[in-house]
């Protein structure tokens, strides 16, 4: 039982069918807004509902047989338990102050697709991984801000009280211009009534460091943490730990690229062995011979 659970959760159309039936409560949180259609299909909606639930249900019953006498090992896997709590939320009294919490689970029934794409996995592992790291450039990229609102305050703070009047509107101004939005504006109004280089200069290291350098550093930090995320899959694999999907990704992709080696000898050698029993040294197949 616990065989045939393993080899039925990681085959591609039980995958398949689970990312349809994420896709699918998604469509049913996003149609539930709408109050004329749930008036007209109210009773198809809620069948709908509990179809999903239930199918969100077997398969937990399933991942808990594939892991056979060791069910605990189910929540070794922090998307499991991510798994698991999304739809232990479904199941909280549909009125009362639960009410909101269980249309909230609805919604969030969707970011189980997270969990069953092993890209997706890969990506948002790699995001929490980055973390520590992105607090640095987040506290380098504070006090760019703070350095440049003060200044901000100092030298337009009487050009343009409306955009550098305080400290808070200076510093919600280059928010603007660091996510490029109509920083132009703020640059014209400011320019009109302050010197033009010390105007140019301001906005466009600001821009320099803030959009092109420091924000880059959030790509590459990320990338980075990507790529750690493969070596770590890649050392799992070696060592033998417990697959989770991307692993298991990983581990379909390398037996086939070893069959395909496998398959590859196996045809030179044949030819070889050809080549050897042919009298002038080419390749030729001879009929077997009946005893």
């Amino acid at each position: 039982m616990s065989r045939f659970a393993q080899h039925l959760v990681a085959h591609r159309v039980f995958q398949g069918f689970i990312i349809g039936v994420i896709l699918l409560a998604g469509v049913l949180a996003g149609v539930e807004t709408y109050p004329a259609l749930v008036a007209a299909w109210g009773p198809w909606l809620r069948w709908l509902n509990h179809a999903v639930l239930a199918i969100f249900v077997v398969e937990i019953i399933l991942k808990f047989a594939a892991c056979g006498r060791k069910p605990r090992r189910y929540f070794a896997d922090g998307w499991n338990s991510f798994d698991f709590l999304i739809v232990a939320l479904c199941f909280l009294p549909a009125a009362g102050p639960f009410a909101a919490v269980l249309r909230l689970s609805r919604v969030l029934r969707l970011l189980r697709l997270v969990s069953a794409l092993p890209k997706l996995q890969l990506l948002v592992g790699a995001l929490l991984k980055s973390l520590s790291s992105m607090g640095y450039v987040s506290l380098l990229l504070a006090l760019m801000f703070y350095i440049y609102a003060v200044a901000g305050v100092h030298l337009f703070g009487q050009a343009d009280p409306g955009d550098f009047g305080s400290l808070p509107a200076a510093l919600f101004t280059l928010f603007r211009v660091v996510t490029l939005d109509n920083w132009g504006d703020a640059f014209e109004r400011v320019a009109t009534a302050a010197p033009g280089l010390v105007v140019t200069l301001y906005f466009v290291t600001f821009i320099v460091l803030g959009t092109m350098i420091i924000l880059n550093l959030f790509i590459g930090i990320v990338m980075n943490s990507m790529a750690e995320m493969h070596r770590e899959l890649e050392e799992g694999a070696a060592e033998g730990r417990p697959a989770t999907a991307p692993a298991i990704a990983l581990r379909a992709i390398e037996e086939q690229l070893a069959a395909l080696q496998g398959q590859v000898r196996a045809a030179r050698c044949e030819a070889e062995l050809a080549t050897r029993n042919s009298p002038h040294g080419v390749a030729t197949r001879h009929p077997v011979a009946n005893p």
